[in-house]
């Protein structure tokens, strides 16, 4: 009974294997070496179409960077020219500090003189006055009462 099992078994197996290889092999298919030929010739011709495109999309691409290395190199002109725009700016704020300063002391040194002129004068008119009120009497009581004596 083993071996009418065994026999069954590997029976089974062997129609089961035809039957999968019958229906995996279609028995219309047959291309001939011309027809490979062909299809090769146009896959071959499929990708050069592609690489023609990859390249025109690389040289695009180059060209775009080319551009926008050039606006990148524009943009740092602009910026180099506000700098110097800056300094000249800050340059003439400076010099503008140092004019409102020197003419300044220019303008207050003459007010000064005469203001030193004018301090003299009036200590030289003070020292009259109490030179007189010494020979005056009525002199001297008008100096105390003013607070000069």
């Amino acid at each position: 009974m083993k071996r009418e099992f065994r026999v069954l078994v590997l029976a089974f197996a062997l129609i089961v294997a035809f039957v999968g290889y019958g229906f995996a092999a279609d028995g219309d298919i047959s291309i001939s070496g011309k027809e490979i030929v062909v299809k090769l010739a146009k896959l071959e011709e499929g990708q050069n179409g592609l690489n023609k495109r990859i390249d025109d999309l690389s040289l695009r691409l180059q060209e775009g960077q080319d551009v926008l290395n050039r606006r990148i190199d524009d943009q740092g002109k602009r910026i180099d020219d506000l700098k110097n725009v800056m300094y000249v700016v800050l340059a003439g704020i400076f010099a503008l500090i140092g004019f409102v300063i020197w003419d300044r002391r220019t303008a207050l040194s003459p007010v000064i003189r005469k203001a030193r002129d004018l301090e003299e004068r009036n200590d030289l008119a003070v020292r009259v006055l109490k030179e007189y009120a010494r020979k005056e009497p009525k002199m001297a009581e008008v100096l105390k009462s003013l607070g000069l004596l």
